[in-house]
C-alpha cells in the first residue's frame, strides 16, 4: 500500500498465480482505509488498493486454514509468545498453502515453526 519500490519489484518478479492475497490481510487494509477521514490520502490510499485487489488472487480461508490458525495459536501459546490472531491467520494460510509469507514483521512471526518467511522491504 505504500508503493515501496522494493516491494514493487519483488511482486513483479513473480507469476501472478503465484502471489496470493490472503483474506484476512484484505480485512485489515479495509479497516485501515475505513478508519482515514475523507482525504486526498485516504482516496490514493483506496484506488491503489483496489488495483492491487483487481490484480491479485485471494487465499480463501478453507478448513485447512483453520486447522493450521488452531495448531500454530495453540503452539504459540504452549512457548509462551503471542502473536495477534490476524498475524496467526495469514501465517495459517501461508502454511495451509505451503507457501511462503511476505511480511515486514519477520521477528514474530519467525516464531512460527515451519512457516517460511521473507520481508521484501529490505
Amino acid at each position: 500500500m505504500r508503493g515501496d519500490v522494493n516491494v514493487s519489484r519483488e511482486l513483479t518478479s513473480h507469476d501472478r498465480t503465484d502471489v496470493f492475497l490472503p483474506q484476512p490481510v484484505v480485512a485489515e487494509i479495509e479497516y485501515g482505509l475505513a478508519r482515514l477521514r475523507r482525504s486526498a490520502r485516504k482516496k490514493r490510499l483506496a484506488d491503489r488498493f483496489e488495483m492491487v485487489r483487481g490484480q491479485i488472487q485471494r487465499a480463501i480461508w478453507t478448513d485447512e486454514v483453520s486447522r493450521a490458525f488452531g495448531t500454530t495459536k495453540a503452539d504459540l501459546e504452549r512457548r509462551g509468545f503471542r502473536l495477534e490472531d490476524f498475524d496467526v491467520a495469514v501465517a495459517a494460510h501461508a502454511l495451509a498453502l505451503n507457501a511462503t509469507m511476505v511480511t515486514d514483521n519477520v521477528t514474530h512471526t519467525k516464531r512460527v515453526g515451519t512457516l517460511r518467511v521473507e520481508n521484501w522491504r529490505d
